[in-house]
């Protein structure tokens, strides 16, 4: 092939609507590559998601001619799932599809991926599915799917001899950040906004980096990143100046999600919609599956979901714009946070292309998301999921989304992250002496509260 972005992408936001998921059959053969893998695997250079315009793999992430993004382009090679069946039980398996060398598992790093698909039976018969599952990301070493794009974003860095990995982050990142900088026995510096949850920033302080509380919203923070990144030449951002190569790691969910499933793609996913990289980065995992002919299945339906107090794409998604407009976020769901988020457009491009849609959720209802899945499966995530949880209920009322088809929905966090969010919807009461009677007190009160 040409490369996994040849007929996978447009040259402009917009156009990716008019494209479909291509359905190789499994025994469709790909045309090898023509590369050999390099510092930087099969990957060939960087072209701009706007204008086409091509440059070499570095450390930019705009485009020269129309400052529009840049991206990863490939000349995949024939790759068989019993090669990948064969391969660590990581991330890495996928190395041969990401901008990594050949040797990656062998230097430090935190080793992510390949958490838990869990299928889900009181959740699917509350909510009417017929088949409904989660993708559970607290498995990952700092408990969110973060590890996985730091982890390419660090391999990247460290081909091009940066000496600091360092972020700006609404938390998870943070932690993520810290975590690969200590291992990998580099410097982090990551900048949060000073509202975080306090265990979002415990969880970075604790690697031993520097740590940035900074006043304001992640944009704020956002744009302090920007020019630090300018100022210090020898420090990646990871989602600023190494953004490219950062965000093919959530391509990983997706071919997961596809590999876990017995090699076929799922009818629908819900992914959650910060700055839209992991939606749009789950939709590509699944066309360069069916172009290796590695899936069975597809098109896959995909929708987003946001927080109502931070919903620019799902606004956008209902006026019918391409634009998005900022906006200053004023939600509980502080992992969603993102006013001004990067890939807004391509999420449209890609909603909009496969038949599904953006939602948002108000806090009430993400709080009661939250409790909804750990009630029903046992899974405590982040306001993140309850957002994408609450979502899911809106879009099966409105009947955009199908409850016959199958589904899976996106647990990006550990809840034990955002304890503040469901403190007040989940109170442990007085306590009671170590007695019987009191404990069959206690019973008794709370059957007649329940009642």
């Amino acid at each position: 092939m040409t490369g996994a972005n040849s007929g996978l992408w447009p040259t402009g936001h917009g156009k990716d609507e008019e494209k479909g998921l291509s359905t190789v059959s499994n025994s469709a053969t790909p045309a090898p590559c023509t590369v050999s893998p390099s510092p930087f695997g099969y990957a060939t250079g960087l072209s701009c998601r706007e204008c086409g315009h091509s440059a070499p793999i570095g450390a930019q992430h705009a485009c020269p001619d129309c400052f529009g993004p840049l991206e990863v382009s490939y000349d995949l090679p024939a790759v068989t799932r019993e090669q990948i069946e064969a391969g660590p039980h990581n991330i890495w398996r996928y190395k041969d599809l990401l901008p990594v060398p050949a040797d990656v598992g062998r230097t430090p790093n935190t080793e992510p991926g390949w958490t838990r698909l869990v299928q889900t039976g009181q959740l699917g018969a509350e909510l009417g599915m017929r088949t409904l599952w989660v993708k559970d990301e607290r498995g990952n070493p700092t408990h969110s799917f973060k590890d996985r794009v730091v982890a390419v974003a660090l391999a990247a860095a460290v081909q091009m001899g940066f000496k600091v990995l360092a972020c700006p982050s609404t938390g998870n990142l943070a932690n993520a950040v810290a975590a690969a900088a200590a291992r990998a026995g580099i410097r982090s510096v990551v900048l949060v906004p000073g509202n975080l949850e306090q265990q979002k920033i415990l969880g970075s302080a604790v690697y031993g980096g520097t740590l940035v509380t900074v006043e304001g919203s992640y944009d704020d923070v956002n744009r302090l990143a920007s020019e630090l990144a300018e100022e210090h030449e020898d420090w990646a951002f990871v989602n600023v100046n190494v953004r490219p190569y950062y965000a093919e790691g959530s391509k990983t969910i997706g071919y997961e999600i596809a590999e876990q499933l017995g090699w076929r793609l799922p009818e629908q996913v819900v992914v959650p919609v910060a700055s839209g990289a992991q939606l749009v980065k789950i939709d590509k995992a699944f066309r360069e599956l069916a172009e290796l002919g590695l899936v069975e299945g597809g098109p896959v339906r995909v929708f987003g979901a946001q927080a109502t107090g931070c919903s620019p794409v799902a606004a956008a998604f209902r006026a019918g714009h391409d634009v998005v407009q900022p906006v200053r976020p004023d939600t509980i769901a502080k992992s969603l946070a993102i006013g001004n988020p990067a890939d807004g457009p391509y999420v449209l491009d890609v909603v909009r292309r496969t038949g599904g849609a953006v939602a948002d959720a108000g806090d009430a209802e993400i709080v009661e998301g939250i409790r909804l899945l750990a009630a029903t499966e046992g899974i405590f995530g982040e306001t993140a999921v309850g957002t994408t949880l609450a979502v899911l209920r809106t879009l099966i009322r409105s009947g955009q989304l199908d409850p016959g088809a199958e589904t899976v929905i996106i647990n990006s966090g550990d809840g034990l992250k955002t304890l503040d969010a469901v403190a007040s919807a989940a109170p442990a009461g007085p306590p009671i002496r170590p007695r019987l009677a009191d404990f069959e007190a206690f019973e008794a009160r709370r059957a007649g509260a329940a009642a």
